[in-house]
């Protein structure tokens, strides 16, 4: 049924392939950012801040900060250039046998993990939720949440396993979309389940739990139709296996640095005043709507690129590709941080307040999310500066920037709890910690000459200048307070804020043309 003639050379994507690449993913992404705006919203209407609402964001972070870790992060980074480098150079049965052995090994271990987690919950809860601990109810509820929710992380790490496989062979659309089944099981498990539950909020665990059954058995077909839908074989001398687990051990720490940051955020949230887990939550949700449509969506196409021509040693494509990448990163996300920091409570406004999600809670999200958006620019280019050692199957030098960027994040929350910023300092401790690593990231790049600057940035950067002071010009003068926002009907606040956004990218995209900016460059 199978050949084992050697799969053709393929000749490396252009950046064209590479922004239809992208752009494919980014719209999929775009529809699956939509659902979870409007998932975060049902949640909001129908439980608000409240303790149950806590309890389910901490509960959940959990398996979903190791989903980050095993699924489209580390395990990403290291299984990708691995099966590239097969794709490239081994037969077609090689590829199949490295697919059923990464299985293999990966599930087995997910599975195990997963069992321990649910037999010892209550213990696990006392680390994880210790400020719970004198709060029986809460208390209790997280231990039921957490062993609902956990097996999600095998279900979720075993759909990513699928959708880096079909990633790597030019489909991109399927993995991309496959987030959306969360955000619909979750909106259902609101609208319909958390009714006929006398604990409402546990509804979400067990949504959770579906969407991590429905994701995985919505890609295996179309593995199949590329015939690599492979059972796990348990093949422990696999050589391309062995190199796998080298690389991911530091990887699971060097490429999650932002994700520790933010889980270490909630967790010390669960200490602060009832509603911080909740306001931390949304604000982050509303950062991750660019960096979830663009920057993951972004790194996601590259990664494969960059690893096919690290493999073809094309060491002035490569620079090319990451100078391509990093300009495409700032164009899109220095806008987008603006627009965050100015219209944040806009946002939070038209999209969360009714009677549970009060304007207390718009007023401590919004701080947040200002706090966050300082960092949004350095969480997108980390998404295209990581590859650019990944790919090289380089995962030392991240796990020590890493090292560094965690230890900074921590003294920093320090300092901010010390100072009474709360919440607030969480998360902005998170942002500084964040461009502290895509700096470093960046210099080394440079300094080792992987990463070089290609012409034509000073006018780049002019041009993006002058467009983002047009944009906040507008913004600023069309926001409003937050008292005139909260006075208006739900209609007038959905029209005002639409005018607000489509006026902001309007004004922005003309700007730049009027200054010269050739949208055929990001083409080249």
């Amino acid at each position: 049924m199978f050949s084992n003639s050697k799969v053709p050379h393929e000749p490396s994507p252009s950046e064209t392939s590479l922004l239809r690449a992208s752009g494919i993913t980014g719209f999929m992404t775009l529809v699956s950012r939509v659902l979870g705006l409007t998932r975060d919203v049902v949640i909001a209407r129908f439980f608000g801040a409240s303790d149950g609402a806590d309890v389910f964001f901490l509960a959940n972070k959990i398996p979903n900060f190791m989903r980050r870790l095993f699924a489209e992060g580390a395990f990403n980074q290291a299984f990708v250039p691995i099966l590239s480098e097969y794709r490239s150079q081994r037969d077609f049965t090689a590829v199949k046998n490295l697919i059923a052995a990464t299985a293999a090994s990966l599930g087995g271990t997910l599975l195990l993990l997963s069992t321990i987690v649910i037999v010892g919950a209550p213990f696990f809860a006392i680390v994880i939720a210790n400020g719970y601990v004198d709060e029986p109810a809460k208390f209790d509820l997280f231990v039921s949440m957490l062993r609902i929710t956990f097996p999600y992380l095998f279900l979720v790490s075993m759909t990513s396993l699928c959708g880096a496989v079909l990633n790597s062979y030019g489909k991109f659309a399927v993995p991309a979309i496959t987030p959306a089944l969360l955000n619909l099981s979750l909106i259902g498990a609101a609208i319909i389940l958390s009714p006929l539950l006398s604990t409402p909020e546990l509804a979400l665990a067990w949504g959770v739990l579906v969407a991590g059954v429905a994701q995985l058995f919505f890609q295996l077909p179309f593995l199949a139709r590329i015939r690599l839908l492979a059972l796990p074989k348990r093949e422990p001398t696999n050589a391309g296996l062995i190199r796998i687990k080298k690389l991911i051990i530091p990887a699971l720490f060097g490429v999650s640095v932002s994700q520790i940051n933010l889980l270490f955020d909630t967790l010390i949230a669960s200490f602060l005043v009832s509603g911080s887990v909740s306001w931390l939550y949304f604000s982050d949700r509303l950062m991750e709507l660019p960096l979830g449509i663009f920057g993951v969506a972004l790194g996601i196409a590259v990664l494969p690129s960059l690893s096919r021509r690290h493999a073809e040693n094309s060491v002035v494509e490569f620079a090319k590709t990451l100078d391509w990448a990093l300009r495409l990163v700032l164009l899109v996300a220095i806008p987008a941080a603006l627009a965050l920091y100015l219209i944040s409570e806009p946002l939070l406004v038209t999209l969360f307040e009714n009677g549970r999600f009060s304007q207390s809670d718009v007023e401590n999200s919004a701080s947040s999310l200002r706090a966050y958006a300082i960092g949004l620019i350095a969480f997108m280019a980390i998404k295209v500066l990581a590859p650019g050692y990944y790919a090289r199957q380089d995962t030392i030098t991240p796990v020590q920037i890493g090292v560094g960027a965690m230890i900074l994040n921590m003294i920093l929350n320090g300092v901010f709890f010390y100072f009474g910023m709360a919440h607030v300092g969480l998360a902005l401790a998170t942002s500084l910690a964040a461009i502290f690593n895509a700096v470093c990231l960046l210099l080394v790049l440079l300094k080792k000459s992987v990463f070089c600057w290609q012409p034509g940035w000073p006018k780049f950067i002019l041009r993006l200048l002058l467009a983002n002071i047009v944009m906040s010009l507008f913004l600023l003068f069309y926001v409003g307070t937050l008292e005139e926002w909260l006075q208006k009907t739900m209609s007038a606040q959905i029209i005002d804020l639409s005018f607000l956004v489509v006026g902001g990218i309007v004004s922005y995209i003309c700007c730049l043309s009027m200054f010269g900016f050739k949208w055929r460059e990001i083409y080249r």
